[in-house]
């Protein structure tokens, strides 16, 4: 059975009367009998009793005409969702995540996919950076936000926002008293940091800031995610040096201060499988970068673009 056919077939059920139906069908009258007879004798099913005066559905008839609406309808929604998907405003899309996004406009980039787009689904992965180039290059994950990283071939990445570290101090440290913090000021504290195994670039970041300060910084506590860094912070166990957007934590107890003369930023980027073509990872895109740039800080090189294929990794 064709689709035109059956949709044939329901404008007749709905007339029983040829002409009207070919007119109401936009075609004429014979076209309409054989697709009606080809439909028949497909079947094997008698549909129509036809006489000069009238023409009235079989018993066979009655049952096809409310299955092929129903036919007819899921192809109709079918299509609807498929062309809903191509456009990038239905579907599912696995999102992978560092912590420090859920700060930096993830929340608020979500909340507007989904009044925009309310038939799109985001199954959400929190992962560090490494988990989530491993998930993409197995194909469980359709975008991941990551401290920016080398993009492994076959992969492609957006950079989403750069913005400064900032000294994370406990209430009552004598540093929380200055507007800015050298990080030489750093030396003698004892440090709590981002793990290095998680995050080898922000670790570095970190440790290159204290180096070039003239100093190795004094690991204290090594954890894996960044409340768990502000949490050890304010209870007296250290200081720490963090991104700009973990003030907006909120966390009682913390002071937090810019750093002086400091030349690393906290950068997140975008990481994606260009194949196949995902149009739901594009639509999120343009959301995050909306809710991400006010929070971002110029960067010299962004006059040359910020997306980087595998060769300008």
């Amino acid at each position: 059975m064709e689709l035109r056919q059956l949709h044939y077939f329901v404008v007749l059920a709905e007339e029983l009367h040829f002409s009207r139906a070919a007119q109401r069908l936009h075609i004429s009258q014979p076209p309409l009998s054989v697709a009606i007879q080809q439909l028949e004798a497909q079947l094997e099913a008698q549909l129509f009793q036809r006489s000069s005066k009238e023409v009235r559905l079989t018993a066979a008839g009655q049952h096809l005409l409310e299955q092929a609406r129903d036919i007819l309808e899921r192809s109709r929604r079918a299509a609807m969702d498929t062309r809903a998907v191509a456009q990038g405003m239905a579907g599912c899309l696995r999102l992978g995540f560092v912590g420090s996004s859920m700060y930096r406009g993830l929340p608020e980039a979500l909340a507007q996919l989904q009044q925009q787009h309310p038939q799109v689904r985001v199954d959400l992965h929190e992962l560090n950076s490494a988990e989530q180039v491993g998930a993409l290059q197995q194909g469980k994950l359709d975008l991941g936000l990551m401290h920016t990283m080398a993009v492994p071939t076959g992969l492609r990445a957006q950079a989403l926002l750069r913005e400064p570290f900032m000294a994370c101090l406990p209430e009552g440290h004598p540093l929380a008293s200055q507007a800015r913090v050298a990080v030489a000021s750093l030396a003698t504290e004892r440090m709590v940091l981002f793990s290095g195994a998680v995050s080898p670039e922000y670790f570095r970041s970190i440790r290159g800031l204290c180096q070039r300060a003239g100093f190795e910084p004094e690991l204290r506590h090594e954890v894996r995610h960044w409340l768990s860094v502000l949490s050890l912070v304010g209870c007296g166990q250290g200081v720490s040096i963090v991104p700009a957007c973990l003030q907006r934590v909120g966390m009682p107890g913390l002071v937090f201060r810019p750093l002086r003369q400091a030349s690393a930023h906290s950068e997140l980027q975008a990481m994606w499988r260009p194949v196949p073509e995902q149009p739901l990872v594009q639509t999120l895109l343009q959301l995050l970068q909306a809710q991400m740039a006010p929070l971002a800080t110029p960067t010299p090189s962004s006059a040359a673009g910020p997306e980087h294929s595998p060769a300008h990794a």
